[in-house]
């Protein structure tokens, strides 16, 4: 009696039992006192006219009632069947989600409410989905990226405890380079953390563009120079932008050592800032080999990687580019990225 089904066929029969109330007593007394005056008019006595009005009108009245009632019924029952099929269907798929079946999925019929409350609820199903995946690929990339260092470290001072490797400043130097990788891994997850967990308003500056830029240029190029690549930097002075000064410098950090990472050596990287529509929009862009295009949308995500080889010289930990966009989009600016005939262009923007 608590389902809507059941709910919607009593009320379509309370609606039925008072509306053919309101008939019966309509026929019962105008009707009967308008019948038992023309019986007289004619000449017949009161008690006949009321036992003829019992027998004609009264009997008919009766079954009609009686035929409305189960018509009514009837019409609510399949009505209320009709309503709550796709709540059922829908209860069902709610429990396989709950259970953990993500693929669980309802079709959008039945009325314009229904089917929306329907595609709502496969909407929600999909990006649950889509977050399990995103988390079970967090999981096996963080492993990897953790177990590399991990593992060369203890190659390296097993091989220093047995003797076999000798106590060199060679040696020192690359168990210092895979500490110092995994410290940069352990920022890079820190800063995306604080990124998706900082709600606030954002604490924005006036800055001048290009300081920020030169500053961030200047500490990149001794890595542009080690690999002979050409560096131009075209930023007007005296643009301004509001931005976080901290969210700003690891931004061009982040898109400066790409850009470094995969421009091969006698490439270019090229730096350009303009003011358009009240933003100011930054570019780094480099030569090379760039991004197919069913990549180019997701190189933004999460420990996302074009080069699926994973290969040290050339892929990081798929992290730099997540944080890129979790700070411009902390500060009300975009992210981009465009890759065609050999030029690859990310750019993102800052309120002027």
């Amino acid at each position: 009696m608590n389902g809507i089904g059941a709910r919607i066929a009593l009320g379509a029969l309370a609606v039925s039992v008072c509306a053919i109330a309101i008939v019966t007593a309509g026929v019962a007394l105008a009707g009967g006192a308008a019948f038992e005056r023309l019986m007289q008019e004619h000449g017949a006595s009161v008690a006949t006219s009321r036992d003829m009005f019992d027998q004609s009108v009264g009997g008919a009245l009766t079954a009609a009632v009686a035929g409305a009632a189960i018509a009514s019924l009837a019409l609510a029952v399949v009505l209320g069947r009709w309503l709550a099929a796709p709540l059922l269907r829908m209860r069902g798929a709610a429990r396989r989600v709950a259970q953990g079946d993500l693929s669980a999925r309802v079709s959008p019929e039945g009325p314009e409410e229904i089917v929306f409350l329907a595609e709502s609820f496969n909407l929600m199903a999909e990006r649950l989905d889509a977050h399990a995946r995103e988390r079970a690929d967090f999981i096996t990339n963080a492993a990897h990226e953790l177990r590399t260092p991990l593992t060369n470290l203890q190659g390296y001072l097993e091989g220093l405890r047995d003797g076999v490797i000798p106590p060199s400043r060679e040696s020192f130097a690359s168990l210092h380079e895979e500490v110092d990788r995994l410290v940069r891994l352990a920022r890079s997850l820190d800063a995306l953390a604080d990124g998706e967990l900082d709600h606030g308003p954002p604490r924005l500056k006036a800055i001048d563009v290009y300081g920020a830029v030169a500053a961030s240029v200047d500490l990149a190029f001794p890595a542009f120079e080690r690999r002979a690549i050409g560096l131009e930097v075209h930023v007007p002075a005296g643009l301004r932008a509001r931005a976080n000064p901290d969210h700003l410098a690891q931004v061009l950090a982040n898109l400066l050592q790409n850009a470094v990472r995969y421009t091969p050596a006698g490439g270019r990287v090229r730096v350009t800032a303009e003011g358009r529509d009240g933003e100011i929009v930054v570019t780094v862009s480099n030569t090379g080999d760039g991004i197919p295009p069913q990549d180019l949308q997701r190189v933004f995500e999460r420990f996302y990687r074009v080069e699926k080889s994973r290969d040290r010289s050339r892929g990081g930990a798929g992290i730099g580019l997540a944080i890129v966009k979790q700070l411009v989009e902390l500060g009300g600016g975009k992210v981009g990225a465009e890759s065609a005939s050999g030029l690859t262009r990310f750019w993102f923007s800052l309120p002027a």
